[in-house]
């Protein structure tokens, strides 16, 4: 299973309130078949696409950083994630691919299992492609030729032969395993793990010329404007004119 997931954190239902106005509400999703009930859509999604799986299945997923670190919901998800599936890749993706430059995503690669009293996952390896990393939309998109590196260190002919690139000698290696009794030992099983020094934090002289950077700037406004737009005119279709809510 591949997926990419619309983005957005809650979801909701629009209904009109007693005074006659149109409202917006925090929708939670319950199921028998969900570890956990919330309003969090990419935890759902997440949550939906494991119920979809047959035993053996695999799937990889598009999901923003708040599905690796969010607690309540998600801290529980994880946990049932980890167990009952071997999530045995994560790559942490740059921004600049998406809609907007400030989007942060991930795909997440697991295997559905059958029921065990211990954690289906043993190793999670994860490929940091973001940090001191930019891409954008029209300026310097991402190109397949970007994900070779990646590509070559998944090993889609034997995933379980796998070398790490980091080690205490090569600090920048983008390529690291992290054991499941580490990931279970971190504060609310934290999947948002990095580890590479951002250059950009640092070191001003790292950063993209200034045209570059305006280019971008326009880039956003323009990618924000098209979101705005598209709402505007979903909003007229149930019914809402913008003009008459001011």
């Amino acid at each position: 299973m591949l997926a990419n997931p619309p983005f957005g954190k809650k979801s909701s239902v629009t209904i009109v309130n007693a005074e006659g106005k149109v409202d917006r509400q925090d929708m939670t999703v319950v199921r028998e078949d969900f570890w956990a009930s919330t309003s969090n859509k990419q935890l759902n999604f997440v949550q939906h696409m494991k119920t979809l799986l047959k035993i053996g299945g695999q799937c990889a997923v598009v999901v923003p950083d708040n599905v690796l670190f969010e607690g309540g919901a998600g801290e529980t998800v994880r946990r049932k994630l980890l167990h009952e599936c071997n999530v045995h890749t994560l790559l942490r993706l740059p921004t600049g691919i998406f809609y907007a430059q400030g989007v942060k995503a991930n795909v997440l690669f697991f295997e559905r299992k059958p029921g065990s009293a211990t954690p289906w996952t043993k190793d999670l390896w994860i490929y940091d492609l973001r940090t001191n990393i930019n891409f954008t939309l029209k300026q310097s998109p991402l190109t397949r030729a970007d994900l070779d590196g990646f590509v070559a260190a998944y090993n889609p002919a034997n995933r379980h032969e796998r070398t790490p690139t980091w080690s205490p000698e090569t600090p920048d290696g983008r390529w690291r395993c992290y054991g499941i009794d580490e990931l279970l030992s971190r504060d609310k099983v934290n999947l948002d793990i990095f580890w590479l020094r951002d250059e950009s934090l640092e070191d001003t002289d790292n950063l993209p010329p200034p045209g570059v950077i305006a280019a971008e700037i326009v880039e956003d406004l323009q990618s924000a404007l098209e979101e705005f737009r598209a709402l505007a005119e979903s909003l007229e279709g149930i019914g809402i004119n913008i003009e008459d809510t001011e």
